[in-house]
């Protein structure tokens, strides 16, 4: 019997028509060659979500420039042509499935662990993260303290993302997903204690959104009107759980609305930890999600547990997002919305499937396994 669970619906988000409400979360993978061309390996590894009934694939953070974005080693970039170049066999393989791609444009700004490029990280302030590296990306230790941004990285920012979104276009990218969530740069800009500018990016958060709705605005204009343009946002960090927008719902009003007054075509929100209900709640009682609906009209994508497939009944039902995007529960499942249909029951993530680093060969070594375990003997 077909399962009629509300996420096997269609949707659509800016001018694409998703088959189905399930996306794949953005992941770091570290498995891009030293220069940050994508590999073949990379190809069967996002082909396979689409052939495993996802609505739309989310590429993990690809870096925008050649001087300070990058994050970690073997990260993937689209900062060249050669990188543009490499990624459309994978954008050809996702497509040969009949799925939608986009490509999440990421500069890492004071979280950059592993920059090929050895300059010296930049952020807002010169403030050092809080926390540790990540050691799953190949990081270790505390991390530098950057340089604050000079007026001219700011530009060559903006002119990062912009270049990154056409070049995205040209490997057959269906959008582009800008970074503004998690602790990287844009959020760092927004994060009140790592930016400490007394200039326009600094102070109110209008002004600490500013940089974000800058690049939106220069990113559409670039790509056009016809291709998806979102953003996503978090108020937590890879490097800091507890963080919270200081203003509350008033802060996100200020941030939805600036961002999309640029003209972008959805926000995605990522929540840490499984209960996103509890995880997204404001304290007037709303979903920080639903009010990003409210606020802007724009489609939204919840991110945080989803492949609890009660839970995320439950948050396109009432009304808290229009699309889900799922990380681990996708790595444990590439074919999950076909799992869902079905009522095939879901494999357990098992973080051993990231040590000792995030690389998909781990990844498809471990899936391999578990399919192995399920043959019968």
């Amino acid at each position: 019997m077909t399962n009629t669970h509300p996420a096997l619906t269609s949707v659509r988000l800016g001018g694409l028509k998703l088959d189905n409400r399930f996306a794949v979360a953005p992941m770091t993978r570290v498995s891009a060659t030293a220069d940050g061309a994508p590999t073949d390996a990379m190809a069967g590894y996002y082909a396979e979500f689409a052939r495993g009934g996802f609505g739309l694939v989310i590429t993990e953070g690809t870096y925008t420039d050649t001087t300070h974005s990058q994050g970690y080693l073997n990260q993937p970039g689209l900062a060249t042509d050669a990188h543009a170049a490499g990624w459309r066999p994978v954008t050809d393989a996702v497509h040969a499935a009949g799925v939608p791609i986009v490509a999440q444009l990421m500069h890492a700004g004071a979280l950059s662990q592993g920059n090929s490029h050895g300059v010296e990280t930049i952020a807002p302030s010169a403030v050092a993260p809080r926390g540790t590296m990540l050691e799953e990306y190949g990081g270790a230790g505390t991390w530098p303290t950057p340089r604050e941004m000079s007026a001219a990285d700011i530009d060559a920012a903006i002119a990062g993302f912009v270049d990154a979104a056409v070049r995205a276009r040209a490997a057959g990218f269906d959008g582009v997903e800008i970074h503004a969530a998690n602790g990287y740069l844009l959020d760092q800009f927004l994060t009140t204690y790592t930016n400490h500018r007394t200039d326009e990016y600094g102070g109110t958060v209008a002004h600490r959104i500013r940089l974000a709705a800058q690049i939106s605005a220069a990113v559409r204009t670039a790509v056009g009107a016809d291709f998806l343009v979102g953003v996503r946002l978090s108020q937590t960090k890879v490097n800091d759980f507890e963080y919270r927008w200081p203003g509350g719902a008033q802060d996100a009003e200020v941030i939805f609305t600036a961002l999309a007054a640029t003209g972008i075509d959805y926000l995605h929100i990522a929540s840490e930890g499984r209960d996103f209900i509890d995880g997204a709640r404001l304290d007037d009682g709303r979903t920080i999600t639903a009010l990003a609906r409210q606020v802007t009209g724009l489609p939204v994508i919840a991110n945080g547990g989803m492949h609890d497939t009660t839970q995320a009944a439950g948050v396109l039902d009432g009304g808290h997002a229009d699309v889900l995007s799922i990380g681990r529960g996708a790595l444990a499942n590439p074919d999950l919305p076909q799992r869902v249909s079905s009522g095939a029951p879901l494999e357990r993530f098992d973080h051993g499937m990231l040590s000792p680093m995030a690389t998909i060969v781990n990844a498809a070594a471990w899936t391999a396994a578990r399919h192995r375990e399920r043959v019968p003997r």
